[in-house]
């Protein structure tokens, strides 16, 4: 029955995840639960915050063991894994179901084929994702007669990458690849403003940098300043630039970039907290952008192996995109052997541990400046190389990048 609390505590702290959740009243085993969770259902519904003070205000709380069993609830609660409790109430359930049917079966000496039936029906219960070619379709039917109606992504902010991979597009994992130094922190900000000014929820998870020095580098970039300016502003910026300072951060204040910087978190933990931000800012869609993968925690260590942990980690994004139904944007690090070569342009083996992320992403972009190798060199720009277009063209798609100020901006033709 652990589990069973543990769901109910985090749907006491959490009132989202008793909307957002596929349970059923039926799922819970100890009767208590059930009852408790019809209750829960019913306030929800009618638009009242659930919490033991409205339980035990609203509803008679003795035959579930009174206002102490709702704290001890709540001690279980635990948000982050609140997708796995809700996959091992699911299984629980499942087998309770199997057991009764082949009771049943055996009473009432049912065919075998009657009985696979049944089970199947039990195996095949999970969160609702049956759609009709029907409704697929009505939904399709008047595209050619209305304007508009192509589904376009979030915006990139530059015009050649939109054509190519017609934006980020919900569901689908895009991963950012390169060298160090090459740009790749920079172009994510670069997103995420683009992002955040088309109205759309950028979320970062800043594994290795602290938000200060991320919110350093939105100014500068936002405001072309230099960004060792910006370690001293009072003594570094010109008084042109102090005039324009207010601007800069009103700008930057509309792009609603919301930035979770601790180390080492797992996907559960960045899932919890994607969930809230979902709940907390309805009117806008999420984009969730991660630097980078090989910082990410997994949950297990798999003795050490490096491509396992990976491997899951690459999974795991993909199916947060389906889940969440909204754009995942990845960075990664290149190993030292695209170092070695003469062109020293990546290629997919260049990807740490390349194999599942090559697998699992839809679009996989690398980053290239040639003067980062020769500072002579008469190209200038930056070359975002779209090795992998699940459903669009690949090819190269040049930016201006200014490295000192950290600034993207589209080439004009």
């Amino acid at each position: 029955m652990t589990v069973e609390k543990a769901l109910l505590g985090c749907m006491l702290k959490e009132n989202f995840y008793i909307s957002d959740s596929v349970i059923r009243t039926e799922h819970f085993e100890d009767p208590r639960h059930q009852a408790l969770y019809r209750e829960m259902r019913i306030l929800h519904e009618k638009g009242m915050s659930i919490d033991v003070i409205t339980l035990s205000t609203t509803v008679d709380l003795e035959p579930f063991g009174g206002i102490s069993y709702l704290y001890d609830l709540q001690s279980y609660a635990n948000q982050e894994k609140f997708d796995e409790y809700e996959l091992i109430l699911l299984d629980q359930w499942k087998e309770r179901e199997k057991r009764n049917i082949l009771t049943l079966a055996k009473e009432e000496d049912w065919g075998i084929h009657q009985v696979i039936q049944a089970l199947n029906i039990i195996d095949e219960a999970r969160i609702d994702d049956h759609l009709s070619i029907m409704t697929a379709l009505s939904e399709i039917y008047e595209a050619p007669w209305e304007e508009g109606k192509q589904i376009k992504g979030i915006p990139t902010g530059i015009k050649r990458l939109d054509q190519m991979t017609n934006g980020f597009q919900a569901g689908e994992l895009t991963v950012v690849a390169a060298r160090p130094s090459m740009g790749k922190t920079d172009v994510m900000l670069h997103f995420a403003k683009e992002a955040g000014w088309n109205n759309y929820l950028p979320i970062i998870f800043s594994l290795e940098m602290p938000y200060q020095s991320l919110v350093q580098r939105l100014i500068a970039s936002t405001g072309g300043i230099n960004r060792i300016k910006l370690r001293n502003p009072y003594a570094g910026l010109s008084l042109e630039q102090k005039d324009y300072w207010a601007e800069i951060i009103g700008s930057l204040s509309k792009t609603n970039i919301q930035i979770f910087d601790g180390a080492r978190q797992t996907i559960a933990e960045i899932r919890a907290k994607i969930r809230k931000l979902i709940h907390q800012f309805p009117e806008q869609k999420p984009i969730i952008m991660i630097d980078y993968l090989t910082l990410i925690r997994p949950e297990e260590n798999y003795g050490g192996n490096i491509h396992l942990q990976v491997t899951e980690i690459s999974r795991q994004l993909k199916m947060l995109a389906k889940e969440m139904n909204c754009p995942v944007l990845l960075l990664a690090q290149l190993n030292r052997a695209v170092e070695q070569r003469q062109n020293k342009r990546p290629l997919m083996s260049d990807i740490r541990e390349s194999g599942s992320v090559e697998q699992d992403a839809d679009v996989i972009i690398f980053l290239y400046r040639d003067t980062y190798y020769d500072k002579t060199s008469d190209q200038k720009q930056l070359e975002m190389i779209i090795s992998k277009n699940r459903n669009g063209p690949v090819g190269t798609v040049l930016a201006n990048y200014n490295e000192f100020t950290g600034k993207i901006e589209d080439v004009v033709d």
